[in-house]
């Protein structure tokens, strides 16, 4: 949901590179998990707060700018159960990678590995024979099929 850009100030507090939707979602979670090549802790968010178009945050056991320090570049999440449950055609990314990405032809362009934000859509990140970068908007994304853990895609595989 984040990343921990850079230490705020000397007593501990933490810069947020948010990936929200909204800049201030982060503040609705009182726990978060920090990690760092897979090694994940979980903090108690003490006060966290916008500030000058970002977010920043004091948790729990960062009590200095070398504590601070130490976390930078750390991943930021929330439970999953933590969660609102989404809308019918939405999906948090994380539920959907590892999905196969087929075209409309059937043939198999890939597994999804990621997702970019570049402003205008999403766009997925597929790793296959070849790398695909396939905008995830409508009408390239024909349907999700969550439970074949299956996007099925508009796109051609000599694309």
């Amino acid at each position: 949901m984040g990343r921990v850009a850079v230490p705020y100030a000397v007593k501990g507090w933490i810069k947020i590179q948010a990936f929200t939707e909204y800049l201030d979602s982060l503040l609705d979670y009182p726990t978060w998990w920090l990690g760092k090549q897979g090694q994940w802790r979980q903090f108690t968010v003490l006060e966290a707060k916008v500030h000058s178009q970002s977010l920043i945050a004091h948790l729990e056991g960062l009590d200095d700018r070398d504590a601070a320090e130490a976390i930078t570049g750390s991943e930021i999440a929330v439970a999953r159960d933590e969660l609102p449950p989404t809308d019918e055609n939405e999906f948090y990314w994380s539920d959907l990678i590892g999905f196969q990405v087929v075209n409309l032809a059937g043939e198999t362009l890939g597994r999804l590995e990621g997702f970019l934000e570049t402003g205008a859509h999403d766009v997925m990140q597929v790793k296959g024979a070849k790398d695909y970068q396939v905008p995830f908007t409508a009408p390239i994304v024909d349907r999700v099929e969550k439970e074949a853990a299956r996007v099925v895609v508009d796109w051609g595989l000599d694309y």
